[in-house]
């Protein structure tokens, strides 16, 4: 019979230790301790505050139809910081990827939300679209990043779930045309599981918004052939969103050949960079809010 009580004495001893060399380097709270300490070693989101009054998907767009963008977005942030989001949101899904870099060889594991931030529960969730600057915030208090266009293509190529991009034209920034589209993408999930893509574009970070400090960057939206609709685009400004732009949270911590390592750290080092973006360099970790 397998040793249950020393396995999970083991586990704790080495989260332990993790726990105590990564606050040494400045990098961890006790939160993302308590994180680690989920099944399978795969990390869960830990809200600070929890919801009282909870909201369903279909409810919360209905609360915002008629209000501000800027009403819209706090209302979304309040919701989902209080963990008012779908309980399939919150555990992360695990995506590995072995690759050589430079003659050597990595194996690397991302833990990346298997669907784009969403308000409500498993049986009644909307999708929402964010600006940056409220994505940033949730991301930074939740301890996660958001993504490169290379994670964004690694997780299509894992998606368990690929389905077609539905463009819209009309309305195109209003809540209505929100909640449209993500009742277009449910028709076309058909209630089938796991890691989701092709649905949005991404809101992710680049080293173009170095010198673009007010806009935003979105790429993705990947067809069928595995080619993205969206090629990375820096043109909007950071307070526009629409229907088609979504969150995807990335867990902060990377695993690579066993280690932790912060993203920050991957994206600063000239070779360990090369694992999640294709540009020779970036210094643009975040939004600023």
């Amino acid at each position: 019979m397998p040793d249950f009580k020393n396995d999970i004495i083991n586990d704790f001893v080495y989260f332990q230790f993790q726990f105590m060399m990564m606050r040494l380097a400045g990098l961890l709270s006790f939160s993302i301790f308590l994180l680690g300490l989920g099944a399978c070693n795969t990390p869960r989101l830990v809200f600070s505050k929890q919801q009282t009054n909870a909201i369903r998907g279909d409810e919360f767009y209905k609360s915002v139809l008629r209000t501000s963008r800027e009403d819209r977005e706090a209302a979304a942030q309040n919701a989902i910081l209080t963990g008012n989001i779908p309980a399939s949101l919150k555990k992360f899904t695990p995506i590995r990827i072995d690759t050589i870099i430079d003659g050597r060889k990595y194996k690397i594991k991302l833990f990346v939300l298997p669907d784009y931030l969403s308000i409500g529960n498993n049986k009644n969730f909307a999708r929402i679209p964010l600006t940056p600057k409220t994505a940033q915030k949730i991301a930074d208090s939740l301890h996660c990043f958001l993504p490169t266009k290379t994670i964004v293509d690694y997780i299509y190529q894992h998606a368990k779930v690929k389905l077609e991009p539905v463009p819209m034209y009309a309305f195109r920034d209003s809540s209505v045309t929100m909640y449209q589209h993500h009742l277009i993408i449910e028709g076309q999930r058909r209630l089938r599981k796991g890691l989701i893509a092709g649905i949005k574009k991404d809101v992710v970070i680049t080293s173009r918004l170095e010198s673009l400090p007010t806009k935003v960057a979105i790429y993705g939206w990947h067809k069928p052939d595995g080619i993205p609709i969206q090629p990375l685009f820096t043109g909007h400004i950071w307070w526009y969103v629409d229907y088609s732009h979504g969150i995807r949270l990335i867990f902060e911590f990377i695993r690579v050949n066993g280690k932790l390592i912060h993203y920050t750290e991957m994206l600063k080092d000239k070779e360990l960079r090369k694992l999640i973006s294709d540009e020779n360099e970036i210094h643009f970790f975040k939004y600023p809010y």
